[in-house]
């Protein structure tokens, strides 16, 4: 099978041991094109054999240091895969680094999903190794114009970037069976707010605690992640029974979970967040969105007064005045859950997505001659 791949998207983590918005994206994009693969790292690489006839290379994550994932197995398949395009996920220095010991001057394609803000040391030393592997690249895509707009690395290359949304598809999701569905709404009630993904620090979750503390309506956090204990203590210290810790959550849970919410909230305060897939998914089930201004993608999936609130970031009274619109008007809520459902289907969409890198991929095999 790896001797037909014709794109191998390449990252530091993927499913089912990692369930980002990054790899949910990779995945969506897989699917959809013919002849394309995936190479990753993992702690146990043999578990990320997918049951769809998608090829996965995995091989074995030695260490990570600020979230770069090493594994120099790595650079033998990089190296010896057959692919005739590689596409990066960026950041990843060690990726970067893989590209120009073992990649072969092959096609490379590079989605620059977030800069680099917490680690300015790390980010300083690698800043030249990064400018190296974006100058390499035949193309560059932004996730959206905000981002494309606000970051001073991809204005230093705005003339191969290309603009594509992410998306995600309705028909990868299970439907909850009606034993999930009371489960859930025995635990948590209905109306409640949601946030799901991983518990990491640029998420603003710290702030959601506060801004729900003792409010008369549930919030509901779905995710693992490094933050966790810290944000439980914290909940504790304030007071605030009315949020619960889900934990980690399979599909079928997260999909029950969108249907009994009243609304969305993605509080993530630094421009770490670039998109935010889970503000997708809440598009496509209907839902109001809450989010924050940080100068990225989420403003664009979620348009302020339309389909939900943009807030200002690290701000608690803010983000409480927004759940309590919701919590207290419902026909709102339900208005704009109606116009985020329209935008999902006009923008969104994982077919969408698909068909555009699909173009793209076309497009680059063809300059460089390997295609007709």
């Amino acid at each position: 099978m790896n001797s037909e791949l014709e794109v191998l998207h390449c990252y530091r983590t993927f499913y089912p041991e990692s369930q980002g918005g990054v790899e949910q994206v990779i995945l969506e994009i897989a699917r959809k094109t013919e002849k394309c693969g995936v190479l990753t790292l993992a702690d146990s690489p043999r578990s990320l054999k997918l049951n769809d006839h998608l090829p996965v290379i995995a091989k074995k994550r030695w260490f990570s240091i600020a979230s770069c994932c090493i594994g120099p197995g790595l650079l033998g398949a990089l190296y010896q895969t057959k692919a005739k395009l590689l596409h990066f996920h960026f950041p990843w220095p060690f990726g970067d680094l893989s590209y120009f010991l073992a990649g072969r001057s092959r096609p490379l394609i590079v989605t620059y999903h977030s800069d680099i803000v917490r680690q300015r040391l790390l980010g300083a030393l690698y800043r030249p190794l990064m400018h190296r592997f974006l100058a390499r690249a035949d193309r560059i895509i932004a996730t959206s114009h905000n981002y494309l707009e606000s970051s001073p690395v991809l204005a230093a290359y705005r003339d191969k970037v290309k603009v594509i949304p992410l998306g995600v598809s309705e028909h990868g999701y299970p439907e909850p069976s009606d034993k999930t569905m009371e489960g859930l709404e025995m635990q948590f009630g209905r109306g409640f707010m949601l946030f799901v993904g991983v518990l990491r620090y640029y998420k603003g979750l710290e702030y959601l605690v506060r801004a729900a503390a003792n409010q008369p309506y549930r919030v509901v956090i779905a995710g693992n992640g490094p933050e966790a204990s810290r944000l439980k203590s914290l909940a504790a210290q304030l007071g605030a029974t009315n949020v619960h810790f889900a934990g980690f959550v399979s599909d079928e849970e997260k999909v029950a979970l969108m249907e009994l919410c009243r609304a969305v909230v993605f509080p993530s305060h630094l421009r770490s967040e670039a998109f935010g897939v889970t503000l997708i998914e809440g598009l496509m089930n209907s839902k109001p969105l809450i989010s924050c201004e940080i100068g990225t993608g989420t403003s664009f999936v979620n348009q302020d007064g339309e389909t939900g609130y943009v807030v200002r970031p690290a701000d608690p009274i803010a983000l409480r005045e927004a759940m309590e619109n919701l919590w207290s008007d419902s026909v709102k809520a339900e208005e704009m859950g109606r116009a985020g459902r329209c935008r999902y289907e006009r923008l969104f969409t994982a077919d969408k997505m698909a068909e555009a890198h699909h173009q793209l991929y076309r497009e680059v095999l063809m300059e460089r001659g390997l295609v007709d």
